[in-house]
């Protein structure tokens, strides 16, 4: 017993040991992981787990699915299938988000015209970006390591420094595994107290994804609607 207490100690503070402890070096230590990561990047694929937390009614949605990524030319495309508590899919490609809702046999366009840059680096955040990408949307803080699910993340508070970005989302908490350029885990606030917290598992790297992953679902009679017009 008192064996395996100094086992786990020693790894523990080898661990610790291994990440910079300064919080300026740490940030630039993660931010250059993050660069060699993304260079390499391709595609990736994760369960995920979505929480939605209300605080005026204080209640949490839940929704799960498959999350998917790819990096085509200088975009990165993001395909989300959710399967509970009710079938949806996402796509952002193109520039444009579009939303589909079987039930309702509708799928629902967004267009973010000149704000493109700011919903993408929201949208694929964590996921095959440099650490120079990070810093150019936002204001980035080292909070340290923290074990997610087995692996050793670094977290980041980040400040969007768009205004618009900031009306919607105050700030988020990112894990991160630097060593793969991937989060494992998301916390973003709004500014009203509610939140939104996102794990992700299973994931995948720069595995063969299918094109189909990246279209809509949709059937001959599905309707297409634009809330900007």
């Amino acid at each position: 017993m008192r064996a395996a207490i100094t086992t786990t100690i020693v790894v523990l503070l080898a661990t610790a040991a291994a990440w910079p402890q300064n919080n300026s070096s740490g940030l630039d230590h993660v931010l250059a992981q993050m660069n060699s990561a993304s260079r390499n990047f391709r595609t990736t694929e994760a369960n995920f787990v979505w929480d939605q937390y209300q605080k005026v009614i204080d209640e949490k949605e839940t929704q799960k699915g498959k999350i998917y990524f790819r990096r085509q030319g200088s975009e990165t495309q993001m395909a989300a299938d959710i399967s509970e508590p009710e079938k949806k899919y996402i796509l952002y490609s193109g520039g444009k988000v579009q939303v589909y809702q079987p039930k309702i046999d509708q799928v629902t366009e967004y267009n973010p015209g000149k704000s493109r840059s700011d919903l993408e680096s929201f949208l694929v955040l964590g996921f095959g970006g440099s650490g120079q990408d990070l810093l150019k949307s936002y204001d980035v803080k080292y909070l340290g390591s923290e074990t997610v699910d087995g692996t050793q993340a670094a977290k980041l508070e980040l400040i969007p420094k768009s205004a618009k970005l900031r009306n919607n989302i105050a700030s988020i908490v990112l894990w991160i595994d630097p060593a793969r350029g991937v989060s494992v885990q998301q916390q973003f606030f709004e500014p009203g107290g509610d939140y939104r917290l996102a794990k992700y598992s299973d994931i995948q790297i720069n595995q063969k994804l299918p094109d189909s992953a990246f279209k809509l679902k949709t059937t001959g009679k599905t309707r297409v609607v634009s809330p900007q017009g």
